[in-house]
């Protein structure tokens, strides 16, 4: 009886791990997908994310430090073979665009090593877009016997000029949160130091006084007491 429970569980054991290895991303049959993250990077480490890219798809990616330290860190892309093909560079944001031809997992890293105290906050916003589905809905449209070469071909210049629209509004979003935090930044170091130096001086002032004070102020000698 035991042996067949342990058997029993061994095979349902082995059919989860069948499941569990068909399983595919919910992305991978869209046409297009965008993705928009922040993400914290602490001081001295390293964060690398993996995002998987259809074969003869276009890879968009683009980085922004947002705040921390002096704004900048290391960013790297490496393709599918696991070679990098946009090597590290100290920077406050930078872009990268590739197409594969047969796919795989894109591996980009963010890199605050440099940076020993202060972690960073970065913008990070990842397309994955695969024109040829266009010429899927051609050929579709064709056993229908219309003739849709115009439309197709002006519907995919729509498309990549909406994605071009679409990473520029990026980038100004990307610009305008980084500007924002640096104002708050220099705001809340002007009002720290501000009070800071106000305690300065209210400390300063109130220990000269007592000083000025203890200056005049005159005790009679022991030779005064004797004289009265």
């Amino acid at each position: 009886m035991s042996s067949f429970l342990v058997q029993n569980l061994i095979f349902l054991v082995v059919i989860g791990l069948v499941k569990c290895e068909t399983i595919k991303p919910w992305y991978e049959t869209l046409p297009a997908v965008a993705m928009d993250y922040k993400v914290h990077i602490e001081a001295g480490k390293e964060d690398c994310y993996f995002q998987f890219v259809n074969p003869g798809a276009t890879f968009y990616v683009s980085f922004q430090v947002l705040r921390g330290g002096d704004g900048k860190a290391g960013f790297a892309v490496r393709n599918p073979e696991g070679l990098i093909v946009y090597p590290y560079q100290w920077r406050a944001n930078a872009d990268y665009q590739d197409q594969t031809p047969t796919g795989g997992y894109y591996s980009v890293c963010i890199d605050n090593q440099f940076s020993r105290f202060a972690p960073k906050l970065v913008n990070l916003y990842i397309t994955v877009i695969r024109y040829d589905q266009w010429e899927k809905y051609t050929k579709e449209l064709e056993e229908l016997n219309l003739s849709v070469e115009n439309f197709t071909s002006t519907i995919r210049n729509v498309e990549k000029n909406i994605n071009d629209i679409l990473q520029s509004q990026h980038l100004s979003r990307s610009q305008e949160a980084r500007d924002l935090n640096l104002l708050l930044d220099n705001n809340f170091y002007v009002q720290t130091w501000s009070i800071a130096q106000i305690i300065v001086i209210a400390v300063t002032t109130t220990i000269q006084v007592y000083f000025v004070k203890k200056l005049f102020d005159v005790k009679p000698s022991r030779y005064s007491k004797a004289s009265l």
